[in-house]
């Protein structure tokens, strides 16, 4: 196993650590603001385990994700890394601490059965940097329900919605807010739900304007979309409360 850091000139911090059998992207934080995530699956235990720790040592000032870990990996990571956060459900482990969240992004989920996806999506925009509201169980077949919830959807900064089976809920909130929003297609559903490809034909076709769709059940995309789309929405409404005596005055042209 080789460990060679190669280092950006502009900055003389190493951009590229070199563990022999991955090559770790360590200038990632400075170029987006955030570190590499490791995607667990078709990795053993112990790579996830070395490659979390390696990211960590390399970024101690921010936290460090990994994602859709089995139940042997997640065990592992459990006794190997005491600072370690684990997520049964999204299949998540992070280490260090979390950032100060700025804007918020609200997930709304059609049914309990997306909640692996939601969950996934909650830990990937709270590592990203954004605040997190939840509504659960809200879908089309009980439409009075979405419509309950109306004022929590339009104070977000980005919406997450999900849904399996025929993935109407994204349209129906597209419809009843302006708010950004990404879609996620679940493989909930039966039969001719194909695994979630009636879900994601629907919320591309969607007839609301706006609404943004992610590959079925990645929760964790629609999680960096959604964070960063909040965490440079919360500046601007920061400055768009300030008052207007503080802006410069501006003559009418003399007719």
């Amino acid at each position: 196993m080789t460990d060679s850091p190669q280092r950006n000139e502009a900055t003389e911090v190493p951009s590229t650590l070199d563990l022999g059998y991955a090559r770790l992207d360590l200038d990632r934080a400075r170029r987006t603001g955030d570190a590499e995530v490791i995607y667990g699956a078709g990795k053993s235990p112990e790579v996830v385990v070395e490659l979390l720790r390696s990211l960590h040592e390399a970024h101690p000032d921010k936290v460090v994700l990994a994602t859709r870990l089995s139940d042997e990996t997640r065990h592992l990571v459990r006794q190997s890394i005491s600072a370690a956060r684990i997520d049964e459900v999204a299949r998540t482990a992070t280490v260090g601490e979390m950032p100060t969240p700025r804007g918020r992004v609200t997930i709304v989920s059609a049914g309990t059965s997306d909640a692996p996806v939601v969950r996934e999506a909650l830990v990937t925009t709270s590592v990203f940097g954004a605040s997190v509201d939840v509504i659960n169980d809200v879908g089309v077949a009980g439409l009075h329900r979405v419509l309950g919830v109306r004022d929590r959807l339009s104070t977000a900064d980005c919406l997450i919605v999900v849904a399996g089976m025929e993935g109407a809920l994204p349209s129906v909130v597209g419809g009843l807010t302006g708010v950004p929003l990404v879609a996620v297609p679940t493989s909930v559903g039966y039969g001719a739900s194909f695994g979630g490809i009636a879900a994601l034909l629907a919320m591309l076709n969607s007839c609301a304007p706006g609404v943004t769709v992610v590959n079925i059940d990645n929760g964790f995309g629609a999680g960096v979309f959604a964070a960063r789309v909040a965490r440079r929405a919360a500046p601007r409404a920061v400055e768009a409360a300030r008052p207007t005596e503080s802006m410069p005055s501006v003559q009418a042209p003399r007719s």
